[in-house]
């Protein structure tokens, strides 16, 4: 025998025989590899789901690079174009429409608009409904007019309503009557210039009669013999308060003196 034969056989009577082999499986197997798959399928189907909600919410709501719907992010501030309708309050510093289309503000109630200051105080407070536009405080405007074939309304219930400009104020009715009421006192103030009444026909209707005594400068009523007066003179007291007394050959304002001192 060789040295060479004898060396391996010399190694491979040294080498472990194993009679039975043992074999470790690795891995999920079992009820946790069906957990396992049933898991990662229901993350599937959930992202598919939301990549499907995704894109119908994008085409819905009409998004672009510009926007969404019809609200466009320009760089003058935020452009809406159509009908939009906001559940929330709406803060903005100016709302401007399109040169030729009118600007519409629609509610199933009363429309509010309000003004506050940097402290958050209402300085301002505009309110729509179906009597018409109430405000809170004074309203700076050039211009004031009703809808065609409709009655323009300026009301102050509780209390006083003060027309003023630097350089007049001036109402028209082109096509009806123009009616001024109050409850109390009217006042028509011109501090350096006239009030000029120009019509027609003026009527100054309740004003107190007075009577006509040639005897004296007092009222007395009268007689059921004299005639019917039908012409009267117009006269005013010293306080502006008009009254009339029954026209005669000359001026019979004096004789009716007691209608100013009652006053």
């Amino acid at each position: 025998m060789t040295r060479e034969q004898y060396i391996l056989a010399t190694q491979q009577n040294s080498l472990p025989r194993t009679e039975h082999p043992q074999f470790y499986p690795v891995g999920i197997y079992g009820w946790r590899k069906r957990c396992l798959y049933f898991f990662v399928l229901l993350l599937l189907v959930t992202m598919i789901v939301n990549l499907a909600m995704t894109v119908w919410i994008l085409k819905v709501m009409n998004f672009t690079v510009d926007g969404m719907g019809n609200l466009r992010v320009t760089k003058k501030g935020i452009r809406l174009e159509g009908i939009s309708e906001f559940l929330l309050p709406l803060y903005v510093k100016e709302i401007d429409s399109r040169k030729d289309s009118p600007l519409v503000l629609q509610s199933d109630r009363n429309v509010t608009v309000n003004a506050r200051n940097h402290m958050g105080q209402l300085t301002g407070q505009l309110t729509i409904g179906t009597e018409g536009a109430v405000f809170g405080h004074s309203v700076e405007t050039p211009h004031i007019r009703a809808e065609p074939s409709q009655d323009l309304k300026l009301e102050s219930p509780t209390r006083s309503l003060v027309m003023e400009a630097p350089r007049g104020v001036q109402v028209n009715a082109a096509a009806g009557d123009l009616k001024a009421t109050c409850r109390k006192e009217l006042h028509l103030q011109s501090t350096e210039g006239e009030i000029f009444l120009n019509a027609d026909t003026i009527r100054l209707g309740n004003l107190p009669v007075g009577s006509f005594s040639s005897s004296s400068s007092s009222s007395s009523s009268p007689s059921s013999s004299a005639p019917r007066q039908t012409i009267y003179e117009l006269c005013i007291c010293p306080n502006g308060k008009l009254y009339l007394s029954p026209a005669g050959a000359g001026s019979t304002c004096q004789s009716s003196s007691n209608i100013c001192l009652w006053s």
